[in-house]
């Protein structure tokens, strides 16, 4: 088995999770690599080093510059504020490293599309952090609508719904709040919830073709942590839209922070002409099936439990019955990556996979800022619109 030195690059709550999945994987995947725990960086060295004791890291850097030149280093993984992204992956893919990174891949569509010319250029795996595609019922939601399970897609509808920044005494920016200050974040909800349902809708429908969208930021000015002053807010609070994929489905998505009672509400629902699907978050081991074609008798939705060993993934855990939760999604992506390495391939979402919902993103900023509807980006570094 291979040695993989791993690189992390921040240690908040997507460090964590990280972390884990590179642990845990070769305890229930065969696969051919073994991350090593290498180096974890962050500017607070005494907190890093915590980390680092906590979680088993061989050193600390309090500048990623050193990781990414650092002959030891195999992968960079990227679980810092948006506004690192691309310096950090543009220059690791230069050093040669292969590149994970948390999203969304770039604040925007066009600093996304630096990175996926970096990777590209400098042919090394890459792959981004959306973890929902490797839940169990999700993944085998693709794999039903692969076979032509549901027929013709006529709807699409998806939802993430939280409540944490409904408070007007919550300031924005620094540590913990980054995701309130858009020179960090680049958007609120729509590149932070909106885009974990536009990838995943992308995976399991296909392309968008076009956007109508409205946004709003509730509370308009909040104190800056770093500067100690009260600022303009220019990230979304709310954002919702309409949607055309290219196979001629309808879509409606929703994303909010202040949906009072919901911490981390995500749900799906697909509507073919012969049959459907939900998913939730919330009880994500589950999938709900409606078969129109069942005798009419026994027609009516299912609900399936996936964790039986046929199921994606569930063979390398527990006995069926016994299901898994929110972790493991980062476990699958990690053996997923393994295994694509030791194929000489990347797996998906790949960088460029990833640009793919930053276009989507851009679209629904762009068609709320104008009140219009907005063609979605469909080549790269090309504007539909223009």
């Amino acid at each position: 088995m291979k040695k993989l030195n791993v690189g992390m690059i921040g240690y908040g709550f997507m460090g964590r999770t990280h972390s884990n999945a590179f642990s845990q994987v070769n305890h229930f995947f065969d696969v051919s690599y073994r991350p090593v725990l290498k180096t974890v960086c962050a500017r607070n060295r005494d907190r890093a080093g915590a980390f680092a004791a906590r979680w088993g890291y061989e050193t600390v850097e309090t500048d990623w510059r050193a990781v990414v030149e650092s002959p030891e280093i195999d992968l960079v993984d990227i679980a810092s504020p948006n506004d690192t992204h691309a310096e950090i992956a543009i220059a690791a893919a230069q050093a040669g490293k292969m590149v994970m990174c948390e999203k969304p891949l770039g604040r925007n569509a066009a600093e996304s599309e630096t990175m996926v010319r970096a990777v590209e250029a400098a042919k090394v795996p890459n792959m981004v952090w959306y973890n929902y595609r490797r839940v169990p019922a999700v993944t085998l939601a693709k794999q039903w609508i692969d076979e032509g399970r549901l027929g013709r897609i006529f709807h699409y509808r998806a939802k993430f719904l939280q409540d944490w920044t409904i408070s007007s005494d919550l300031p924005q920016g620094g540590e913990g709040l980054w995701r309130l200050d858009v020179n960090v974040a680049g958007s609120g909800v729509t590149g932070d919830l909106l885009a974990h349902c536009i990838d995943t809708a992308l995976w399991l429908n296909g392309g968008i073709s076009e956007v109508s969208a409205m946004t709003e930021t509730f509370i308009k000015i909040r104190k800056h942590n770093l500067t100690g002053k009260v600022e303009p807010v220019g990230i979304d609070d709310a954002s919702a839209f309409l949607a055309r994929f290219h196979n001629g489905s309808l879509a409606t998505f929703e994303a909010t922070r202040y949906a009072r009672g919901h911490k981390a509400l995500y749900t799906f629902e697909i509507n073919g002409e012969h049959a459907s699907i939900f998913w939730d978050l919330h009880d994500l081991h589950r999938l709900q099936y409606f078969d129109h074609r069942d005798e009419g008798a026994t027609r009516g939705w299912r609900s399936v439990h996936i964790t039986d060993s046929d199921h994606p993934y569930m063979k390398n855990w527990w006995v069926p019955g016994l299901q898994i939760g929110y972790e493991h999604t980062f476990i699958h992506q990690v053996a997923d990556f393994l295994a694509a390495l030791g194929e000489g391939t990347s797996a998906a979402p790949t960088f460029g996979d990833a640009l793919l919902t930053d276009y989507v993103t851009d679209a629904v900023l762009a068609s709320a800022a104008g009140r219009r509807w907005v063609t979605v980006r469909a080549e790269r570094g090309k504007d539909a619109n223009a």
